[in-house]
């Protein structure tokens, strides 16, 4: 992370990329360590780096009438899980006011940019070249699918993030933050090299008052934070930009909110939540492994075989293990043939009784499923859940949903979301089989950069299709995947038939992250991530590739005298042959075997 400060803003600098014309126009709002430059005028954002022109932001402003500048302003704030445990940084401000009554805030940060139409009409277009290399995902309403490393500016549909390289190590991530009530989510829409802003709702956002959209959802903001981090992949993946613009926290007490793994049924036995006995058999596991929670996933409401969920509740008190309950949020996936609980959730009223009996059950936490596309009253819905859970103690994770935007912040009972490509998809289809090493490898560069994501991994056995990522892979990724609820997808056995140090490392590992720091990587092909728990660094590792690599990990961004305790790496080149473990090791290169990985703990 840069330190270096500087609490000015030069409003009259040279911005060398740009032409003589465009200088005149512009007014500059400058990051305080000054590597990051905006430019603004009444047509364009134009973002620099280091005397480098990165990304042109065109916008449809009226000709300003005034702005106002606000130099250094200093945040400082606490999550409870996530990449960095306390969170502080500067920023500089400018805000915009144009002859139409409309304003723009302007903001540059050491490690990027966030601006955002306070009223009125929002236009945004990203201006993307073609040639340029960028990782982008076609939009889904799950947001589960992979980010293809491309050069060509395709028509189409996008969901956020946007992962783009500038050139000589500068990168950029798009995406947005700050969604409240009555607010959509966005997405953008390809148009040959112009990326453009497109609202979810699709509804005209008027100055007017007496438009439909402020008639209905009266939004707490016109529109989001518009977020480009810019810097190096070690500033995009240590950012936390997306929960630095977000509303504060609204919890007053969160120390009942505990970050944790869990054991997860769903992977192995796709309908086990219906089978009581089987549903011990996962409560036994986080028992047996230290580990805080079991998830019983869906169709517990159908549970036989035995037992019923008040059975399972009391056997899994008698274990000392904490429960979470699957939820159809009962939009999309709804009627006969659908899986439930699926009416338990939808409205208000139906909460309140819902989360009344799972307090009184001891229940903890709720995993909520199936969500439409993320219009306003999606946004609106997934808020109420989050809202409803903190009065009621339950910890939420999200799935079949929208990506993050920054909601952990503000409510930090949100511990995870999917939205991501994860390992149930070896339970659809063969596609991940051959894909999940350079997807794995492309994540902690994309979906993982903005908030949890719950990946479900560290898989050693096979589900209905099977996997050739090497076993020293598979340990790496819950390391590797940053999320608050931590479920480890595989089978009992698979866990309790580990060598037992590496039983010992998965039954101690911590879920919630003092820091972060990148080592070394590049999307699709590695990645080597440290994660800080006290003075204990765990530092994970992947080959993404098909092919054995070498890779430098950059030890010193733990900092000084930083001493490796113990280094897990693979006995072999493929699923099952183990693990080697060493002690005590030097710091040095290291020779990752196709699609494997490795492990080490750090003091």
């Amino acid at each position: 992370m840069k330190t270096k400060l500087l609490p000015i803003i030069l409003l009259l600098g040279t911005v060398f990329c740009l032409s003589c014309d465009i200088r005149k126009k512009a007014v500059y709002v400058y990051s305080p360590d000054m590597e990051i430059c905006v430019a603004v005028t009444d047509s364009a954002l134009y973002v620099e780096y280091g005397n480098q022109l990165v990304q042109t932001v065109k916008i449809d402003f009226a000709r300003r009438s005034n702005w106002s500048i606000f130099n250094l302003q200093r945040f400082s704030y606490n999550m409870v899980s996530g990449k960095r445990s306390d969170c502080s940084d500067y920023y500089n401000e400018l805000i915009y006011n144009g002859s139409d009554g409309r304003s723009l805030i302007v903001r540059a940060y050491h490690d990027g940019v966030a601006f955002r139409y306070a009223d009125g009409l929002e236009k945004v277009t990203y201006v993307i070249p073609e040639g340029q290399k960028r990782w982008l995902q076609h939009l889904k309403t799950d947001y589960e699918g992979f980010y293809p490393e491309s050069t060509s500016s395709e028509y189409g549909h996008y969901a956020y993030p946007a992962l783009l390289e500038y050139g000589d190590g500068v990168f950029g991530l798009i995406t947005e933050s700050g969604i409240g009530h009555g607010n959509s989510c966005s997405y953008l829409t390809s148009c040959g090299e112009e990326y453009t802003v497109v609202y979810t709702d699709n509804v005209d956002r008027r100055e007017d008052d007496n438009s439909i959209y402020r008639k209905r959802f009266k939004p707490e903001y016109t529109h989001p934070w518009r977020i480009i981090m810019v810097g190096t992949l070690a500033d995009i993946v240590e950012s936390t930009l997306v929960t630095d613009v977000a509303d504060e926290c609204r919890i007053e007490d969160t120390s009942w909110i505990k970050p944790g793994v869990s054991s997860w049924i769903y992977w192995a036995n796709n309908h086990g939540s219906k089978d009581f006995r089987k549903v011990k058999e996962y409560i036994d596991l986080a028992h047996d492994m230290h580990w805080p929670y079991t998830l019983i996933d869906w169709e517990w409401d159908e549970m036989a075989n035995g037992g019923n969920i008040e059975d399972a509740m009391a056997y899994a008190r008698e274990k000392g293990v904490k429960v979470n309950l699957w939820y159809n949020s009962g939009t999309s996936w709804i009627g006969p043939g659908a899986p439930g609980p699926q009416d338990r959730l939808r409205t208000a009223d139906a909460r309140e009784r819902e989360m009344t009996r799972l307090e009184q059950m001891g229940a903890t936490g709720i995993k909520v499923d199936f969500f439409l596309p993320d219009n306003c009253e999606m946004v609106d819905y997934y808020l109420d859940i989050l809202e409803d859970a903190a009065r009621h103690h339950l910890l939420v994770d999200f799935h079949g949903c929208t990506v993050p935007r920054g909601w952990s912040r503000t409510w930090p009972n949100l511990m995870s979301m999917e939205a991501v490509y994860g390992a149930e998809w070896y339970n659809n289809n063969r596609r991940m089989t051959n894909a999940a090493a350079a997807h794995n490898a492309t994540l902690p560069f994309t979906r993982n950069v903005i908030g949890p994501m719950d990946y479900t991994p560290c898989t050693f056995t096979d589900s209905q299709n099977p996997h050739i990522t090497t076993d020293c892979h598979e340990l790496a990724l819950p390391i590797l995947f940053e999320s608050g609820l931590q479920h480890m997808a595989d089978r009992p056995e698979a866990y309790l038939g580990l060598p037992s140090e590496i039983k010992g490392l998965l039954s101690h590992l911590p879920s919630a992250w003092d820091d972060t720091r990148l080592l070394a990587g590049y999307p699709g092909q590695s990645a080597v991530i440290a994660r800080r728990s006290g003075d204990m660094w765990y530092v994970a590792g992947i080959n993404g590739t098909d092919n054995e690599i070498t890779i430098e990990p950059d030890y010193s961004r733990m900092g000084d005298d930083v001493y490796i305790l113990s280094l897990v790496t693979d006995k072999g080149d493929k699923p099952g042959m183990g693990f080697n473990i060493q002690y005590d090791v030097e710091d040095g290169n290291l020779t990752l075997p196709a699609r494997g990985g490795f492990v080490a703990l750090c003091r």
